[in-house]
């Protein structure tokens, strides 16, 4: 009867796995794009004779790329990579990215949902040990939109201290946890750099990989970026400056440990071309994960900024007609997001009508001004419209 009995389990244990199915597995992302050659067409005439005077002048330094398509209609460098040794900028020169580095967390999360590794709709607990309580509601989504309510880095007190103090990624995960929410997720709007280092987080628990190393893997090298990864201090990034009186001062304590997953890249005109290529273009995202990357997340209530209609919150980016700050104005809804770091202030927008990309590096953190006029110049002049010549204040 013993024998008989295991016989019988065996063979229910072979019907059972010969009827089970595994889970089919989440289809393979296409392959990336192969790098595009630089074909460089100069014809903004208008932008470079304001180059010409602010470059000369000092009144801008950095970098300045614009480009309709694979056609770069204006590409130059002004001013200094290191005042003190006289060493002047070039075409390659790596730039701090700051916050510009957010859509590039964004964009990590969302390939990771592609490979069927993750949800944005997933709980953030699922991907932290030991989560706090107070975190039981928030969703990856929460985290990439600016609405989870985690106290952001300078939300908290001691933040001058954080500010230049080396931190590991679990060691900022900790700190986060040990603060109440300051509402509840998905029902208002707060920039958020401690959520992004959330992300960075996650990316590091469902790939496997230091975020460096996936974004990496899964981004710079198949598109062949070599100039674009996490800052150290073998990056060979450029020295940043700020106007604090007399000649600009180097601001060489970046410390962007603190903002691994939100501030922490650095990279070049040409390396941010093929990037913003790639993303608008359709070549690293499906359709689906790439139209939650660019949809407006705010909630409804959300008020206008500054007496001018409200930005939509994407994942890493922002869209918004910035037209509207310069004079002559001009509406072309533009998808874009800042930086500003330790020395450094950008601002790379794209026109996704006209496929016209802009972007403005600069190496001077007090320049915030001259990077957003000039970025304006360049979409306005590069789309055909009226060349602004001031701010719209």
């Amino acid at each position: 009867m013993a024998v008989l009995a295991v016989l019988i389990i065996l063979a229910a244990a072979v019907v059972a796995w010969a009827t089970v199915r595994p889970e089919p597995e989440a289809p393979a992302p296409e392959p990336l794009p192969p790098r595009p050659a630089v074909v460089v067409v100069q014809d903004l005439p208008q932008l470079t004779e304001q180059l010409e005077r602010w470059g000369g002048s000092g009144a801008f330094t950095g970098g300045v790329l614009v480009a309709k398509g694979d056609k770069i209609l204006f590409r130059q460098v002004y001013g200094f990579a290191d005042r003190s040794k006289g060493q002047p900028l070039a075409l390659d020169s790596r730039f701090r990215l700051a916050s510009v580095s957010k859509q590039f967390t964004a964009a990590a999360i969302l390939r990771l949902q592609d490979e069927g590794k993750l949800s944005v709709d997933d709980p953030l607990c699922r991907w932290v040990d030991d989560c706090p309580a107070a975190w039981a509601p928030i969703r990856l989504h929460h985290l990439l939109s600016h609405t989870s309510g985690v106290p952001d880095l300078m939300a908290r007190p001691g933040w001058g201290l954080r500010r230049v103090t080396p931190a590991t990624p679990d060691e900022l995960t900790a700190d986060s946890s040990e603060y109440g929410l300051q509402f509840e997720p998905g029902t208002k709007i707060r920039y958020n750099n401690a959520a992004y280092n959330l992300l960075g987080h996650v990316v590091q628990q469902a790939s496997g990989l230091p975020l460096g190393d996936y974004l990496r893997d899964a981004f710079f090298a198949p598109l062949g970026m070599a100039d674009t990864g996490v800052e150290d201090d073998r990056s060979d990034v450029v020295m940043g400056y700020a106007n604090l009186g007399g000649p600009p001062s180097p601001q060489p304590d970046h410390n962007v440990s603190i903002i691994f997953a939100a501030g922490a890249l650095y990279s070049t005109l040409d390396d941010l071309l093929v990037w913003n290529r790639a993303l608008h273009g359709g070549g690293l995202l499906s359709a689906e994960s790439y139209a939650q990357m660019i949809a407006d997340h705010a909630p409804e209530d959300t008020p206008d900024e500054r007496g001018r209609p409200r930005r939509d919150w994407g994942y890493g980016l922002f869209s918004n007609s910035l037209g509207r700050q310069v004079r002559p104005d001009f509406l072309d809804r533009q998808i874009y997001h800042t930086g500003s770091w330790s020395g450094f202030r950008n601002l790379v927008t794209h026109q996704p009508d006209a496929d016209v990309t802009v972007i403005v590096l600069s190496n001077n953190y007090h320049q915030r001004e001259a990077v957003f006029l000039l970025s304006q110049q360049g979409m306005a002049e590069a789309l055909g419209r009226a060349f602004p010549t001031a701010m719209n204040r």
